[in-house]
C-alpha cells in the first residue's frame, strides 16, 4: 500500500495520500472508506460510528481536498460540542492542512476573543470551534460565513442538545444555502432524524451495525457493591489493577468534589474535568493526565465528550451509564483504533437490571467480577478458588456465594478500621461485620447461655484478665454520706483530698 492506492481508490488526491502515508496511515478505516467518497461527491452525510474509528479524518480529508487555497474566505466550518474535542480536531487539521497550504483557525470559548479576532485577519479558510464562541463572533460582526460551502457538526447529538441549539441554528442560517452538511456522531438518538430533516438535503446515512457499537477489543466487566461501600470498592479496584491511568465517570457533577476528596485522602493522584471550566484549566488538567502526572481523572459524560487519550487502559464507571448510548460513549475512551482496553462498572444489587439491559441492547459480553484475596475473579475462577471448602458448604455454588459475601464484608470491615478515631459508627461496625462473616457466630441462633458467655469474654478485655466483680448495692445512708464527702472535696486541693480519703480508709 506504499504507493497510496488504498487512499486514491476512494477518491483522495495523490498529495493527501502521500501526507497520510507519511504519518503511517496506510489504508482507510471502515468509516473513512464509506463516507469519504460520498462527501467528495458533494452529498450530505449523516454517519454514526463508534469512537476511535477515525471519524475525524473521515470528514477532514474531503473537506481539505475541496478547499480552494487561492481564496482567502472561510470555506469550511467544523462545529464541536466541547473545547477539548474542538482542539483535538484543530491539531489533526493543522497536521494535514499545512502541507496543502490551508490556514486553520480555532474559535473556542474560554480563550481570549480579542486574540481570535486578530487571527481572523489572517484570512483562514477552515474554522473549527464551539457553537457559543462562533455565534458570539458572528453576532458582533467579527465573522463572515456567507461563503461557507462545507459544514460538519461533530458529535452532532450532543452539539444540538447541550443548551446551544439556538446558537447553532443561528450559525447555520448565516451560511449559504448551497452548503454541504455532514453530521458525525457515536450515538444516534431519535431526535437526530428531526435535525436531519431540517438542515440536510437527501442525506446519505451510514449507521454502524448495533453489535459493533462497542469495540470488540474491550473487556466489559462489572462489580457489585452496596452504595455505602462504593468508595472503598473503587479504591480496592484501583489498587488491585494499578493502571497507568484511568478515567472515572460519574453521573452527577455535584459528586465530583466529594469523590476527589475521598480518593486524594486514599493517596491517589486525582484531577477533575468540569464541563464549565475555563479553557486553560481544562487544557492543563488533560496535559497532566496524558503525561502521567496524575493517575485518575474524574469526569461526567459532558466533560469527557469526544475525549481522546491515547492508550488509556481503564474506564471505571462509579455510576452506571444512564443508557446504552452513554455506555458506548464512555467505553469509547479506551480500546481506540483496535487497542485493548477495560471498562468496569460498579453497580449496586438494585442496579443489576441495568447490566442486563446493556448486555441485550449492545450485544456485549458484560460479565461479573469479584475481588477475592487480591485477585479479580470471574464466577468460574471464584468457584475454583473456593473448591476445597465445597464439601462442608453444600456445593461450589454455595462456596462462591460465601466468597462474594466475604469479599464485601471484609471490604466494609477494612473501611471501618481505616476510619479515624471518633468517626461515628467506627467502633460498632467491625463487630457487626464479624458477626455476619461466613463461619462466624450467627447471633440470631445463639442461646441465652452462649450470649452470656460472649458478654463475659468481652468484659474480660483484650489482655485476657478477669473482669472486676460487680459492685455491691449502696444503701441510702451510704449514698448520702458519699454525697456529703464529695461536697467537701469540691474545689479542695489535691493534698487535702488525699488526706481525707486516707482518713476514711483508716
Amino acid at each position: 500500500m506504499g504507493n497510496g492506492n488504498a487512499w486514491t481508490e476512494i477518491g483522495l488526491n495523490g498529495q493527501l495520500a502521500e501526507v497520510l502515508i507519511g504519518h503511517g496511515l496506510m489504508e482507510p478505516t471502515d468509516v473513512q472508506a464509506d463516507t469519504i467518497p460520498a462527501l467528495l461527491a458533494g452529498k450530505d452525510v449523516s454517519a454514526r460510528s463508534q469512537t476511535g474509528t477515525g471519524k475525524t479524518l473521515a470528514f477532514l480529508l474531503p473537506l481539505l481536498q475541496r478547499i480552494n487555497t487561492e481564496s482567502g474566505s472561510i470555506q469550511a466550518v467544523v462545529v464541536s460540542p466541547t473545547q477539548e474535542l474542538a482542539m483535538q480536531i484543530v491539531r489533526v487539521a493543522e497536521r494535514y492542512a499545512e502541507p496543502l497550504g490551508i490556514r486553520v483557525q480555532q474559535l473556542i470559548g474560554g480563550a481570549a476573543m480579542k486574540r481570535q479576532v486578530e487571527k481572523l485577519k489572517l484570512r483562514p479558510q477552515l474554522v473549527i470551534g464551539t457553537p457559543g464562541r462562533i455565534h458570539e463572533l458572528l453576532k458582533n460582526k467579527k465573522l463572515k460565513l456567507h461563503e461557507v460551502r462545507f459544514v460538519v457538526i461533530d458529535e452532532a447529538d450532543q452539539t444540538f442538545q447541550l443548551g446551544s441549539e439556538k446558537e447553532l441554528e443561528a450559525v447555520l442560517f448565516a451560511m449559504g444555502k448551497d452548503r454541504q452538511t455532514a453530521f458525525f456522531s457515536a450515538t444516534y438518538p431519535e431526535q437526530m432524524t428531526r435535525y436531519e430533516g431540517r438542515w440536510m438535503k437527501d442525506p446519505v446515512r451510514f449507521q454502524l451495525a448495533m453489535e459493533h457499537r462497542v469495540s470488540q477489543t474491550i473487556d466489559n466487566l462489572y462489580v457489585v457493591s452496596d452504595r455505602r461501600d462504593k468508595t472503598d470498592t473503587a479504591r480496592r479496584l484501583i489498587r488491585l489493577l494499578n493502571p497507568a491511568s484511568a478515567l472515572l465517570f460519574l453521573n452527577d457533577t455535584n459528586e465530583i468534589a466529594n469523590w476527589e476528596a475521598k480518593l486524594k485522602y486514599e493517596g491517589f493522584a486525582v484531577e477533575t474535568l468540569y464541563g464549565d471550566s475555563d479553557k486553560q484549566r481544562r487544557a492543563a488538567t488533560l496535559a497532566r493526565f496524558r503525561e502521567g502526572t496524575c493517575q485518575l481523572l474524574l469526569a461526567t459524560d459532558v466533560a469527557a465528550r469526544g475525549l481522546d487519550i491515547e492508550g488509556l487502559p481503564l474506564v471505571l464507571q462509579l455510576d452506571p451509564a444512564v443508557d446504552a448510548d452513554h455506555y458506548v460513549h464512555r467505553a469509547g475512551r479506551t480500546g481506540r483504533m483496535g487497542k485493548p482496553g477495560t471498562v468496569i462498572t460498579i453497580v449496586t444489587p438494585q442496579e443489576l437490571f441495568i447490566v442486563n439491559k446493556f448486555r441485550k441492547t449492545l450485544g456485549i459480553d458484560l460479565s461479573e467480577r469479584t475481588m477475592f484475596r487480591g485477585k479479580l475473579l470471574s464466577d468460574e475462577q471464584l468457584r475454583e478458588a473456593t473448591r476445597p471448602g465445597a464439601g462442608r458448604s453444600g456445593g461450589t455454588e454455595g462456596a462462591a456465594g460465601r466468597a462474594r459475601a466475604e469479599a464485601r464484608t471484609s471490604a466494609r470491615a477494612e473501611s471501618a478500621e481505616r476510619r479515624p478515631a471518633g468517626t461515628a459508627g467506627a467502633a460498632s461496625k467491625p463487630a457487626s461485620v464479624s458477626a455476619a462473616e461466613p463461619g462466624g457466630p450467627r447471633v440470631g441462633r445463639v442461646g441465652a447461655k452462649s450470649v452470656s458467655k460472649q458478654a463475659g469474654r468481652a468484659a474480660a478485655g483484650a489482655d485476657g484478665k478477669a473482669a472486676k466483680p460487680t459492685a455491691k448495692p449502696v444503701s441510702k445512708a451510704q449514698a448520702k454520706e458519699q454525697k456529703k464527702r464529695d461536697g467537701k472535696n469540691k474545689g479542695a486541693p489535691k493534698w487535702l483530698k488525699e488526706k481525707r480519703d486516707s482518713a476514711k480508709k483508716e
